[in-house]
């Protein structure tokens, strides 16, 4: 009997980017296939997504993308990576209708092979026998999945929680994970994110007591900012706003499209008063007013980013309004975060976030219920997913006070390879894997080289040296003419500048003919002398851009 594959693409070792691979012969499918939104040090990136190289080497391998559920880190890379696969996509119905709206966006949404599937009902994928499992989370519809396969059973936790008075009344499904236990768990493959925090996860249901307090005390208009996937919080906020007279304006375009995605699938109950932001909403009094909107993270083209500037083509901030962030700062977000709080204040705006008001709670399993998962159902494989590397080690560590044998433990980050038998587990050569990087419409065409020299011109600033050479006598013609930007200040900038053209005059001067109309030689000796020009005295190192012209 052949060995089954345990490989993630994305999603251990970071928080995003999660794509699991399980391979059993020539056959595999892809759990989850996500994205991650790039930190401060990825300059001009848009997205980044699972490098899949490793699949594209045999297409044919690859026979289904299963999502657990549809938040971005789960589902957003799937409009790229389907332009290099034809495969079946299962989800369950909301799963689907959010992510068709992304594929329209891609012109893929008549093309794409998607397959509803619900919890409890059992399907095929080639040799793999599939069943999800109800979980609870941040949003409606989600799933882990008990995967059968050949040589035992796989269960994959995806994101959860366990929430025992659930916004939307889909109950966690503790029979079942515990049926599988009793059967027999070869590998629980289980969300690592909260592994630092300590007891239960507060409930949905405390924000929405949080929130009401909050509208109660406003007099003026509310915005409330939260993820537009969002679906028990968009609830939460429209219930709470009927309730104290107040009519709902959706603001943004992905607030719009999913809530009202939502509302036709029956996930969301939108009140037939609910207006957008292109609608007659300044008729009403500004104390009737709550406008759900995108930006909780200070995105810059979000609404609320906007809004904070004085620059949203309608919705103003007057003093005495309240804006609420209701989602957790994402890492490597918060200065971000901290300046649109900051313009917000500006504004005249009373802001509650995280740090100052309970109007967040998370979507993942604290310690305790992280215990429960793992004494449910009784894997002899362990391998913790979904954080960094310290949240992947607290968490192993938690499993084996729980009763996992320190052995049977694995800790793996993006291509490693774990493979296994009905009585063994291992890990064996790793693969190849990397990040695949979204600049506008180029998807891979910017790489580690094109971001360095990125960060090195916001650093550094650049010189450019533009001059006319004759191409037969190689004599100057024009120039050389100097340009900095993101070098020095203007006062500075004409006298270094005079001198550095000297340099050049120099190095021209020192050169032989044939270097001399030799463009690309005369290019590197232009940007070596003037680098060790700048290094010498400055001990600055501008990105020197040497410009030929031949004449």
């Amino acid at each position: 009997m052949e060995p089954l594959r345990i490989i993630p693409l994305g999603g251990l070792g970071e928080f995003g980017l999660n794509m699991m691979l399980l391979e059993y012969g020539d056959a595999a499918i892809a759990i989850d296939c996500g994205l991650m939104f790039p930190g401060a040090d990825l300059l001009g990136i848009d997205l980044v997504i699972p490098d899949v190289a490793y699949l594209l080497e045999k297409k044919a391998r690859l026979k289904g993308i299963v999502l657990s559920h549809a938040h971005e880190d789960h589902v957003g890379a799937l409009p790229y990576i389907l332009n290099h696969f034809s495969v079946p996509i299962f989800g369950t119905r909301l799963t689907l209708g959010l992510i068709n709206n992304r594929l329209r966006e891609h012109d893929l949404d008549n093309t794409a092979d998607l397959r509803e599937i619900t919890a409890g009902q059992p399907w095929e994928i080639g040799p793999f026998q599939m069943e999800g499992i109800r979980v609870t989370h941040s949003l409606m519809d989600c799933l882990a999945l008990a995967i059968e396969t050949p040589i035992g059973t796989i269960i994959h936790t995806g994101d959860f929680k366990i929430d025992n008075t659930p916004m939307e009344g889909e109950m966690f499904d503790f029979q079942r994970f515990a049926a599988y236990g009793e059967k027999g768990v070869l590998l629980l493959l289980s969300d690592s994110t909260n592994i630092e925090r300590s007891g239960y996860t507060p409930s949905e249901r405390e924000v929405g007591r949080n929130l009401e307090q909050i509208f109660q005390g406003s007099r003026g208009k509310i915005l409330v900012s939260t993820f537009s996937s969002s679906i028990p919080r968009i609830q939460q906020v429209v219930d709470i706003s009927e309730s104290c007279g107040r009519r709902v304006v959706l603001s943004g375009r992905s607030m719009i499209r999913n809530s009202q995605v939502a509302a036709e699938l029956g996930y969301l109950r939108l009140p037939r008063s609910f207006m957008t932001e292109n609608e007659p909403w300044r008729e009403l009094p500004a104390e009737r007013l709550t406008f759900l909107t995108t930006g909780s993270q200070g995105e810059p083209l979000s609404v609320l980013h906007r809004v904070a500037l004085d620059d949203h083509k309608s919705i103003k901030i007057d003093p005495g309004d309240t804006v609420i962030l209701s989602s957790k700062f994402i890492p490597g977000n918060e200065k971000t975060i901290s300046n649109l709080i900051n313009h917000l204040y500006r504004r005249g705006a009373e802001v509650h976030y995280e740090k100052v008001s309970e109007i967040h709670v998370s979507g993942h399993a604290s310690q305790e219920e992280l215990k429960t998962m793992l004494q449910l159902t009784r894997p002899r494989y362990f391998v913790p997913i979904h954080g960094e590397y310290r949240h992947l080690v607290r968490h192993r560590k938690l499993a084996q006070d729980v009763g996992v044998p320190e052995d049977h433990c694995f800790i793996l980050e993006d291509g490693d390879v774990l493979e296994m038998t009905a009585t063994s587990a291992k890990k064996v050569q790793p693969i190849q894997v990397g990040r695949v990087f979204v600049d506008g419409k180029g998807v891979g065409d910017v790489g580690d080289v094109v971001i360095r020299d990125r960060r090195h011109l916001s650093e550094d600033g650049m010189v450019l040296a533009v001059m006319a050479i004759h191409q037969q006598s190689g004599e100057i013609v024009a120039g050389p003419d100097l340009i900095s930007r993101g070098f020095m200040r203007d006062e500075e900038g004409e006298e270094v500048l005079g001198q550095a053209r000297k340099v050049v005059l120099d190095i021209l001067a020192s050169l032989n003919r044939e270097t001399r109309t030799d463009p690309a030689e005369l290019q590197e000796e232009v940007r070596k002398g003037l680098r060790r020009y700048f290094r010498k005295r400055f001990e600055r190192h501008p990105v020197v851009l040497p410009y030929i012209i031949e004449t």
